[in-house]
C-alpha cells in the first residue's frame, strides 16, 4: 500500500494576510506552515522532505510541489500508483457547524460576529474546504484524485500518529498541544492495540490556546510568533522564576480534568489585546519590551507558565490512564526545557518526542494514520530502527559539480572515506567551527548531524564566535552538544532517559563537566542533548570518537548549517553558499576538505 501525506496550500499565505493580517512578524501565523511530503511503503516511511528545503522559503506554507516531486521519484513511484493522499487537516461538516456554533454563541457583538463568520466563510471555501484541497492538488500537480482518495486527517490525529509510527507503535498515553488545529489547541488520551481514544472532557479549544499565548508573549517581546518561541525559553535561563508569576495569577486559571482557559479568549481584538494585560502585569512598555533584563523576566514567567499548566495537563493524564510511556506531540513539545521537567515530575517511565513533534511531522502522521484507516497491518517496530535521515542525498558526481561551478571561489582537497573523521577531528581541536554536510539530509526543524555546524565546546568563547561571524543571531543563544550514546550520562545527568535522539531534552551538565564543555553548557548549566549511536548515524559516531581521541573532549557543539532566517541547507549548492558568505572555516563536504580562497 502506498499513501502519500502532505500539508500545504497554494494561497494559504495570500488567504491569511487579506483576512486576518498575517503580514510581516505574523507571516507565519496561518495554516499549513512547515508543509511538506511523506511517502510511505506497506507502512515504512521511504522518503520525507520538508518543502523550506528545496524552494528556499523559511517556513514555507505553499503547495509542496518539489517536495512531492522529489518523494514521488525517490520512492520511484507514480501518482497513479498512490493508493491514498492524507492531508493533515479535516474541516468535516460537522467541525465547520461546531465552529460557526462557537462564534454565534461567543460574548462578541452582533457586528464582530458577523465579521468572524465572513472571514471563516471565505477561508473555508477557498483554502481548507475538500473541494478547495482537491482543486489544489489539481491546479499544482495536474492530477485529479478520484473519489475517496483524498484523506482529510484532523490536524491533532496527525501530530499523533507521527509520534506514534515514529516511537516504534506501541501503547501509550498522549499530549497533543500546539496553537491551533482545526477547532482545538490540546487533546490528552491513549493509544492501545492501535485504537485511539481522545479523553473528550481535557480538550481545549483554540481560543484557550497556551501556545498562542507563548506565542503572543513571544512578539510582546519583539520576536516573531510561530517561529522564535525557542528564544523564549533560552531567554528563561537568564531570570529566576518569579515567586508570584503575574501569568498564573490573572491570566491562566487551572480547573478539573486538566483543562484551563486564558482571560482574554474572547477579546475582540485578537492577541493583540494582550499587549497592555502584560505592560501592566511587568511594568513594561514600548521602549522596554526589547531590553534584555526585562525579556528575560517576562520569558521566565511564560517559561513557568508553560510548566505549570502542561504538567497540570500530565497530572490528570496520570490519572485516566495506567500505560507507562506518554507521547508528547505538536509545537508545545518543542520547549525542551519543559519536556525533561514534565517526564521527571510525572509517575511515567519514559517520554517521547519525535523529530517531527511541529507542523513539518504532521505530513508523516496523516500518513500513518491513512494507513491505519486503510487497514495496514500495525507492526510494533523498534524505535531505534526509525531514522531521521529521510531527505536528498548527493553523491560525488553532484558534489564535484557544485565545487567547480564555485572553482573561483573555492579550493578543495579530496580525502579517502576512512579518513574524514581523523581530519576534521584534528580540525575541530582548534577554534575552528566546520560545515559538515554528509549522507541524506535530515527532517525535522533540529540539524541532527547531517547539516551541520560543528564546534569544539572546549572553548568558552565558542558560542560568541558562531553566534556573531557564523549565525549572525542573538549573543545569548546557547548550543546544543552531541554525543556518542554510550557516554551521554558520563557527562549529563539524563534522569529517566538513556537517549535523546532528536533534541527534544535539556540535562543538566555534570558538575565536574561544566568547565570542560563551557561553550555547550547553557547560563543554568544544562544542555539540548543530542546522543548518536553507530547504527544511528555512523559518520558521526566515528568522528565523535576520533574528537574524543584527538582531544579528550567527549562531545562536540552541533548547530544547524544555515543562517538566521534562512532554512538548513538541503543541497551541496546550499552548503558551499552558506560557507562563502559566513565566517565558517572550513566545510567538509561529503568525503571533500574545502577551503575558501
Amino acid at each position: 500500500m502506498i499513501i502519500l501525506g502532505y500539508n500545504g496550500f497554494s494561497q494559504g499565505a495570500d488567504t491569511f494576510a487579506r483576512l486576518y493580517g498575517a503580514t510581516g512578524i505574523d507571516r507565519h501565523s496561518i495554516l499549513g506552515h512547515d508543509a511538506a511530503v511523506a511517502l510511505c511503503v506497506d507502512g515504512e516511511l521511504v522518503a520525507a522532505v520538508e518543502e523550506e528545503r528545496l524552494n528556499r522559503e523559511k517556513k514555507t506554507s505553499d503547495f509542496p510541489a518539489h517536495a512531492l516531486r522529489w518523494c514521488l521519484s525517490q520512492g520511484d513511484v507514480r501518482l497513479e500508483d498512490v493508493d491514498a493522499v492524507a492531508f493533515p487537516w479535516s474541516f468535516s461538516p460537522d467541525v465547520v457547524a461546531t465552529m460557526i456554533q462557537e462564534i454565534s454563541g461567543s460574548g462578541l457583538t452582533v457586528e464582530q460576529k458577523f465579521d468572524r463568520l465572513r472571514r471563516f466563510g471565505e477561508l473555508y471555501g477557498g483554502l481548507v474546504s475538500e473541494e478547495a484541497v482537491l482543486a489544489d492538488f489539481r491546479r499544482r500537480t495536474g492530477h485529479e484524485l478520484p473519489p475517496g482518495k483524498l484523506l482529510p486527517v484532523p490536524h491533532h490525529l496527525a501530530h499523533l500518529m507521527c509520534g506514534y509510527h515514529l516511537s516504534g507503535e506501541r501503547d501509550a498515553a498522549f499530549l497533543v498541544s500546539d496553537g491551533r488545529a482545526e477547532r482545538l489547541s490540546s487533546i490528552l488520551g491513549e493509544v492501545r492495540d492501535g485504537q485511539i481514544e481522545v479523553f473528550e472532557k481535557s480538550s481545549i479549544g483554540v481560543t484557550h490556546s497556551l501556545a498562542l499565548l507563548f506565542g503572543e508573549i513571544t512578539r510582546y517581546l519583539g520576536f516573531m510568533p510561530n517561529n522564535d518561541e525557542y528564544k523564549v525559553m533560552g531567554l528563561a535561563a537568564y531570570a529566576p522564576p518569579p515567586a508570584k508569576n503575574p501569568l498564573l495569577e490573572h491570566v491562566v486559571e487551572l480547573h478539573d480534568s486538566g483543562r484551563y482557559t486564558l482571560a482574554l479568549a474572547n477579546d475582540p481584538s485578537g492577541t493583540r489585546g494582550y499587549y497592555p494585560l502584560l505592560d501592566r502585569l511587568f511594568d513594561g512598555e514600548e521602549g522596554r519590551r526589547e531590553e534584555t533584563p526585562f525579556r528575560a523576566r517576562v520569558a521566565a514567567a511564560a517559561q513557568q507558565m508553560v510548566e505549570v499548566v502542561t504538567a497540570h495537563q500530565l497530572r490528570e493524564l496520570e490519572a485516566r490512564t495506567d500505560l507507562p510511556r506518554v507521547l508528547y506531540e505538536g509545537g508545545l513539545a518543542l520547549n525542551c526545557v519543559n519536556n525533561t521537567k514534565l517526564l521527571e515530575g510525572s509517575r511515567f517511565e519514559d517520554m517521547h518526542v519525535s523529530y517531527g513533534a511541529s507542523d513539518p511531522g504532521v505530513a508523516i502522521g496523516a500518513a500513518a494514520y491513512a494507513g491505519l484507516l486503510k487497514g495496514r497491518t500495525r507492526r510494533r517496530r523498534s524505535a531505534a530502527r526509525t531514522t531521521p535521515y529521510l531527505g536528498p542525498s548527493y553523491d560525488d558526481s553532484h558534489l564535484l559539480s557544485a565545487l567547480r561551478g564555485r572553482a573561483g571561489l573555492v579550493e578543495w582537497t579530496e580525502l579517502a572515506p576512512e579518513d574524514v573523521a581523523g581530519h576534521t577531528a584534528k580540525l575541530l581541536g582548534g577554534k575552528n567551527v566546520v560545515g559538515w554536510f554528509q549522507g541524506s539530509a535530515e527532517y525535522g526543524p533540529r540539524a541532527l548531524g547531517n547539516r551541520s555546524i560543528l564546534a569544539n565546546p572546549a572553548f568558552a568563547d565558542i558560542k560568541d564566535v558562531i553566534n556573531t561571524r557564523v549565525k549572525h543571531r542573538e549573543p545569548f543563544r546557547p548550543f546544543a552538544p552531541v554525543v556518542l550514546e554510550s557516554e551521554a550520562a558520563e557527562i549529563f545527568e539524563m534522569g529517566k532517559k538513556t537517549t535523546s535522539p532528536y533534541m527534544t531534552f535539556v540535562f543538566p551538565v555534570r558538575p565536574e563537566y561544566r568547565d570542560r564543555i563551557p561553550g555547550a553548557t547553557h547560563v543554568d548549566g544544562t544542555s539540548r542533548v543530542q546522543t548518536v549511536t553507530d547504527r544511528s548515524n555512523p559518520g558521526l559516531a566515528r568522528l565523535l570518537r576520533s574528537f574524543r581521541a584527538e582531544t579528550g573532549v567527549p562531545c562536540l557543539i552541533n548547530t544547524s548549517f544555515n543562517v538566521a532566517g534562512e532554512p538548513i541547507v538541503c543541497a551541496p549548492s546550499d552548503a558551499l553558499d552558506c560557507f562563502l558568505k559566513t565566517e565558517i572555516d572550513y566545510l567538509v563536504l561529503g568525503r571533500f576538505l574545502v577551503v575558501k580562497k
